[in-house]
């Protein structure tokens, strides 16, 4: 049996938002990950591009490829990839689901791009991802139009009256130091989930990017056991 993982990053982010649990699950195990860039998020176009429905079925045809090429398909959303990756499950045969942070409530997207920036520039430091997303968040901070910003709050809306209809296992991972999605949040998200095989995971240290958090490899194991468990 072959495994594919999906990743879907957040709004305004990218795949270095989960690059961490990435490696982590490459270094153990021998499945096949795919994490893209959705529509308006490439450093080239900016979010003047992208949409709701834009990034929803980008998601939606890469798991579609991915379907094809493995025996069975996990998806693992960050933020508003984790409503993205929620509205797969009920739209397609999901194995499990993780959901990081997921924006299951109204945040401020500036208080999102100030805890991103300075969470770019900590990760720098410690040498990934990439330096050049630094200059795309920096750009970013002053540089998202209103019109993506209401796209995103789409995104929310659209999936918000769907969550009690998830069935699938889901794992959910939380960190208690979130100054954008309240740690309550993710109670409130795993009582209405209508999955029975539910798991709810809190980062004592964990921020919004709680894939950099100090206490990840603690909760990355715990990860890996749930999407390893029958």
């Amino acid at each position: 049996m072959t495994t594919g993982v999906l990743f879907v990053h957040g709004f305004t982010g990218g795949p270095f938002e989960i690059a961490p649990l990435k490696q982590f699950l490459n270094a153990r195990t021998d499945w096949i990950v795919r994490s893209p860039v959705l529509p308006g998020h490439e450093l080239e176009i900016g979010l003047q591009e992208g949409s709701a429905a834009s990034w929803m079925m980008a998601a939606e045809l890469e798991l579609q490829k991915l379907q094809k090429e493995v025996d069975h398909v996990i998806v693992i959303g960050f933020s508003m990839g984790g409503l993205i990756a929620m509205y797969l499950a009920l739209r397609y045969p999901i194995a499990k689901l993780v959901l990081l942070s997921a924006a299951a409530k109204y945040i401020s997207p500036r208080i999102l791009m100030e805890d991103a920036h300075v969470m770019m520039i900590s990760s720098i430091q410690r040498r990934y991802p990439a330096d050049s997303f630094y200059h795309l968040y920096n750009y970013k901070l002053t540089h998202t139009p209103m019109r993506a910003t209401l796209e995103f709050l789409r995104v929310v809306r659209l999936v918000k009256p769907y969550y009690h209809k998830v069935r699938t296992p889901v794992c959910i991972v939380q960190g208690e130091q979130d100054g954008i999605v309240p740690a309550s949040t993710a109670t409130v998200l795993f009582r209405q989930l209508g999955s029975e095989h539910k798991k709810l995971i809190y980062s004592e240290r964990g921020k919004h990017h709680i894939c950099y958090s100090d206490d990840r490899d603690l909760w990355f194991s715990k990860v890996l056991n749930f999407l390893t468990e029958d």
